[in-house]
């Protein structure tokens, strides 16, 4: 196991009726500016509970409505002229992923004097962000407790991370509830994502690391239970409890402590986005089983192995075997049990005319990952998912 620093600084709310713990905001002054997406939280009621919550406490709040489900730059430039010409004092995201990472950057860009792309492209000049606070609506990204964001400008067909530890968020509220008016469509999305996040972390060629592997395997067997409870049942207020808890910690940094990898999945699937625009958790469920079957062999059987066994039951003795049996498991996991899209074509994806510029950028991103992987390779996989 190597070395590591760990910190989770992000305060936590869970359960039902949290949101009261809004009124922590007036810690950090009187002006908040509220970023959220399409108008579901006011279906659901949230705004409205927020608002008086914020009202109550005498913080004044300036709207940044419409972020899109990959947040796009143009977004977050509207956020931070917002906030730099009403001097707002901190960020309140309500929303899923898309919504906290644009709130994310916003809150970094407010304290930069140059374009907010910078950051995204270079996140060494993050030197500071205002508070961000969160209440979730929707379980995938773990945005909500980590110190990454990830934007896209679609005019260069670019979908990039970047991270600084003043990202991650002052205080998280988490309640179930909030999840239950999800469609199935994201919830499953949001269960490829939390699952697409721990295996980029359990996939890693470091020794002595038993007790992250142990406790990857505990995430993916919580996202197979309850995640069929959730499309069956979407009120269940356990599974939508589980999922939500398994959001965060996939990505948190605590299965990654000691045995940090180059995640490689993820880079390509940011390139179909970037590209396509196509929903992120589906992408991944599209290229995770395509990717899993394209570097297995004798010499990474043992992991897929052990994944087969501790995660899916499956009882062969011959890793090879068990390896490609857990794979069809994920793949049935994912296709017939969660409904995700098989292939590319399903969605929308109906040419291969970008297929190598985008291996090229990927490749350029995933080198020091479990497999090592060209530009060739990521065509390969590419062709495969399609």
């Amino acid at each position: 196991m190597n070395n590591f620093t760990y910190s989770i600084p992000t305060k936590i709310h869970f359960g039902k009726g949290q949101i009261k713990h809004l009124n922590e905001l007036k810690e950090n002054g009187n002006k908040v500016l509220l970023v959220y997406g399409s108008g579901s939280i006011k279906r659901a009621g949230i705004y409205d509970q927020a608002l008086e919550i914020l009202k109550d406490n005498q913080i004044k709040v300036f709207e940044l409505s419409g972020v899109e489900p990959n947040p796009r730059i143009e977004t977050v430039r509207k956020g931070v002229q917002i906030c730099k010409d009403n001097q707002i004092d901190m960020v309140l995201a309500i929303g899923g992923g898309s919504t906290i990472d644009c709130a994310k950057v916003i809150a970094a860009a407010s304290l930069y004097e140059q374009d907010a792309w910078d950051l995204v492209i270079h996140p060494e000049k993050i030197k500071g962000a205002l508070p961000v606070y969160v209440v979730l609506t929707l379980s995938a990204t773990g945005s909500e407790m980590d110190p990454f964001a990830v934007i896209s400008d679609l005019t260069l067909n670019e979908k990039l991370g970047t991270r600084a530890p003043c990202l991650n968020p002052t205080m998280s509220i988490l309640d179930p509830t909030y999840t239950f008016s999800v469609p199935a469509k994201q919830t499953s999305a949001g269960v490829a994502d939390m699952m697409s996040h721990t295996l980029e972390n359990y996939f890693n060629n470091v020794s002595g690391s038993e007790m992250q592997a142990g406790f990857s395997e505990s995430i993916l067997r919580c996202c197979i239970k309850y995640g069929p409870i959730a499309l069956k049942e979407p009120d269940n207020y356990d599974a939508r409890a589980s999922l939500m808890w398994c959001s965060s910690f996939a990505i948190n940094g605590t299965i990654k402590c000691g045995c940090e990898v180059k995640w490689c999945i993820h880079p390509m699937e940011h390139e179909l986005s970037a590209f396509y625009d196509i929903t992120h958790g589906q992408g991944l469920a599209i290229l995770t089983p395509v990717w899993m079957e394209y570097v297995l062999n004798e010499k990474t059987a043992s992991r897929f192995a052990q994944m087969a066994r501790n995660v899916f039951m499956i009882q062969e003795l011959d890793d090879l075997k068990a390896a490609q049996k857990g794979i069809q498991a994920l793949k049935q996991f994912f296709f017939d049990t969660m409904k995700l899209p098989k292939t590319l074509r399903e969605v929308g994806i109906c040419e291969k005319d970008n297929f190598e510029i985008m291996a090229k950028k990927a490749a350029s991103k995933c080198a020091g990952s479990f497999v090592p992987l060209t530009q060739k390779d990521i065509v390969e996989i590419f062709n495969r998912a399609f």
